[in-house]
């Protein structure tokens, strides 16, 4: 599996911000916890490849905004924060050497953060940041995927609300998100509201070390966690998967 990273840019204290008040990062110390994930991902069998730096682009970190990545293609987003727009640039030319590329257009919007796949099925998050005509024209590059859009409230995407942390099983906050979407897997529901976003790698997941009580669920239902501090990073409206976008590498997918 390869992983597509993004340095920490020392301009995150400009970030974006919707459902948080702004408080101040320790850049330093967040520039720490993203390596700290990188080699995370390293221990858990992944190849990290550095997308260029942007320093002048205070979300830049957050990759997996930028982009939708399936074994057929890899479709660049309109990320819905004008602001966060440019960051594509660089992500599309990492990403044309492992994929077909294709685009969301204006108007649409879609963050990659609004955007759940579990095997054929695609969620997709009706936020803030993603619109119908984005969802729409994800929908028309997906083909042959399920794509289903869904509403989103009182988080900033799909994945703060929901993730998958087992072949059949998700993590998910029913505050934010409907359970009954998912009524066809097993559900594993949080027991701290910011917990729902984990990182399903190789068989592991990746996890904020900030949220014990949901580690200890997910560990009772026989998932093996791997945590990591997050808490800067979290203050940029960030987790884990925002910070990453994983891709099977075009040699090792199914035929």
């Amino acid at each position: 599996m390869i992983a597509l990273t993004r340095p920490l840019p020392p301009s995150i204290a400009a970030c974006e911000l919707t459902h948080l008040q702004r408080e101040p990062i320790d850049v330093v110390r967040a520039t720490e916890q993203h390596r700290a994930y990188e080699r995370a991902l390293e221990q858990l069998g992944c190849e990290v490849r550095r997308v260029d730096a942007a320093p002048q682009m205070p979300d830049s970190v957050f990759i997996e905004d930028t982009c939708v990545v399936v074994d057929e293609l890899a479709v660049i987003t309109r990320p819905g924060a004008a602001s966060r727009r440019d960051e594509t640039v660089a992500v599309e030319r990492a990403l044309a050497e492992l994929r077909p590329i294709a685009r969301i257009e204006a108007p649409g919007t879609l963050d990659g953060g609004d955007v759940l796949r579990v095997d054929r099925r695609v969620y997709v998050g009706n936020s803030g940041r993603t619109n119908e005509e984005g969802i729409r024209q994800l929908r028309e590059h997906l083909a042959g995927y399920d794509v289903r859009s869904v509403a989103v409230r009182g988080c900033l995407h799909l994945k703060s609300a929901v993730t998958q942390v087992g072949e059949r099983t998700l993590l998910l906050n029913p505050e934010w998100i409907d359970r009954e979407l998912f009524a066809d897997f097993d559900l594993i529901e949080v027991a701290e509201p910011f917990a729902a976003n984990a990182l399903l790698v190789n068989g592991k997941v990746l996890f904020p070390a900030a949220f014990p009580r949901t580690r200890e669920r997910l560990e009772r239902a026989g998932i093996e966690v791997i945590t990591v501090e997050a808490d800067e990073i979290a203050k940029a409206e960030g987790a884990l998967t925002c910070c990453s976008v994983l891709v099977t590498p075009p040699n090792r997918m199914p035929r």
